[in-house]
């Protein structure tokens, strides 16, 4: 055997040896990883198989031919989290700062190809400078055929990119295109220009963090879906969103044992203030009603007037989108709509069926709200609720008002079963808006008009404040006491597991993007 051959071998064991969980958690104080420990610890201990471990770069421009490196900047195979089959990519930035080249690309296009073709989840490890340039095109091309892919695979499978280090230029789309997106603090960023070309064409000083930092897609943008303090949280976010998440969207997510009991939750009968102008927080409500510490928040930083997340409900995953009290008392508007929509959409995708606790006084107004889109913004939430075949369940607790009402998983958009709070308020506006409106000439020529106001709201408020007019017409199932929310829910969703929808038969429909 010669001793180039040799030398070979000796590099690949070196690869392969992993040093095991316990070892890479230790690197937790230093937060970043190297491309094989950031595999090594997402995935089984032992369980990775690489593929492509030989595969060098083809470029002999530039003097590049002196510079080969086996793998060429990215790690790719698969391996299991939790003995379920993963597809994974890992970019090596020690390796021309992970540069994507044809080959490199090549590489992330493989594995994708066959994560569809088994139909298991898809997770990349993004730390890359961009595309190689002294690849020219080869390597533009090679971004065109991950994206290709990524909206092939899009509903098919689960697709989760980890942004941990940078990520710039044409390589954002990728992540933008899949299903989450994941950024670890103070060493990841995003964004389709840098600061020196933000500097120059707009002459605004700006630092990467700022720019593209995960603060800055958490909290403004809403791009990036969690943060992290390191890699080694980052990837522990990964392995439990995984649990929440099927296979692929021919299949349920397992179902973990659960054993019934008495589940009534007392703790939801003083949640709702005396005052409806009084908030509340919404999370106190979630907590009692799924399993204990289930709840897994998505976008948790962005449009915080909304709320979307997983959780399990007698062992079962479920998706819940909930108004948000506390935060703009509830309100719609642009980003909590976009952000509640793409939720929905993902759940539906991948069987999971969507639970949606409903305060809402209405669409935020204003001229900002209108010229930023609120009308087609509003729409998407329509429009992904009405789509979506998997079971949907509604409980409102309180506020329902206007156009806001049919949104959120109304009868009327194809809700499966609506329950509603005996604090529930179901109305086309709240009780004085509308008495001002209604009453006005009554209230004018009165000789104390805001004692009228005042009877006249009482009087608005006792005829359609309440759930029970909306019950009378069917379209709430049934006035439930808070308590018996839990216990409610679970007979509800184990009663629509098998349901089926023949929905018409299309190309597909045209949301308002």
């Amino acid at each position: 055997m010669s001793d180039n051959i040799k030398s070979l071998q000796k590099k690949i064991a070196e690869a392969h040896l992993g040093g095991g969980e316990k070892r890479i958690q230790k690197q937790h104080a230093k937060k970043k990883l190297t491309a094989r420990e950031r595999v090594q610890y997402l995935l089984d201990e032992g369980s990775f198989e690489e593929m492509g471990i030989l595969v060098t770069h083809r470029t002999t421009d530039f003097d590049m031919d002196k510079e080969i490196y086996y793998g060429d900047g990215v790690v790719t195979g698969y391996g299991t989290v939790d003995g379920r089959l993963i597809y994974v990519f890992a970019q090596d930035f020690t390796v021309f700062g992970g540069a994507l080249s044809e080959t490199h690309a090549e590489k992330i296009c493989k594995v994708m190809d066959h994560a569809v073709r088994v139909g298991a989840p898809l997770i990349g490890l993004n730390d890359s400078g961009g595309a190689r340039i002294q690849e020219g095109v080869r390597s533009l091309g090679g971004y065109a055929d991950i994206f290709y892919r990524n909206v092939q695979a899009s509903g098919v499978i689960p697709q989760i990119s980890a942004i941990m280090g940078p990520c710039a230029g044409g390589a954002v789309y990728s992540p933008a295109m899949t299903d989450f997106t994941l950024m670890v603090q103070d060493s990841s960023y995003m964004f389709v220009t840098g600061p020196n070309v933000v500097k120059t064409v707009t002459n605004e000083n700006v630092t990467s963090e700022e720019l593209g930092g995960a603060r800055t897609h958490a909290t403004k943008s809403g791009v990036t879906h969690f943060t992290a303090a390191s890699d080694i949280v980052c990837l522990n976010q990964i392995k439990r969103l995984l649990s929440y998440i099927p296979q692929n969207n021919k299949i349920l997510t397992e179902k973990l044992p659960y054993e019934l009991g008495d589940e009534l939750r007392e703790q939801l009968e003083t949640i709702i203030p005396d005052s409806s102008n009084k908030p509340y927080d919404m999370h106190d409500v979630i907590k009692g009603i799924i399993d204990i510490d289930s709840f897994f928040e998505v976008h948790k930083d962005y449009a915080e007037n909304i709320i979307v997340g997983f959780a399990r409900l007698g062992g079962r995953s479920i998706g819940i989108v909930a108004n948000q009290p506390m935060s703009l008392a509830g309100v719609l508007d642009v980003d909590s709509s976009r952000k509640a929509a793409r939720f929905t959409r993902f759940c539906d995708c991948f069987n999971i069926p969507l639970l949606v606790l409903v305060d809402v006084p209405g669409f935020l107004p204003g001229t900002d709200q209108e010229w930023n889109g609120i009308i087609l913004n509003g729409a998407k939430l329509l429009y992904a609720l009405s789509e979506a075949t998997v079971p949907r369940v509604t409980v409102i607790t309180r506020k329902a008002y206007g156009g806001a009402y049919d949104v959120m998983n109304s009868k009327h958009i194809g809700a499966d079963i609506n329950y509603a709070w005996p604090t529930a308020e179901i109305a086309v506006m709240g009780a004085k808006g509308a008495s001002e409106i209604i009453f006005r000439k009554e209230i004018a020529s009165a000789e104390n008009p805001e004692l009228k106001l005042s009877e006249k709201e009482a009087e608005y408020a006792e005829k359609f404040a309440n759930p029970f007019k909306a019950a009378q017409r069917g379209f709430i199932d049934e006035v439930i006491l808070p308590k018996e929310t839990r216990r409610k829910l679970l007979k509800a969703f184990a009663m629509l597991e098998t349901k089926t929808v023949d929905s018409p038969k299309r190309k597909h429909g045209n949301i308002p993007l």
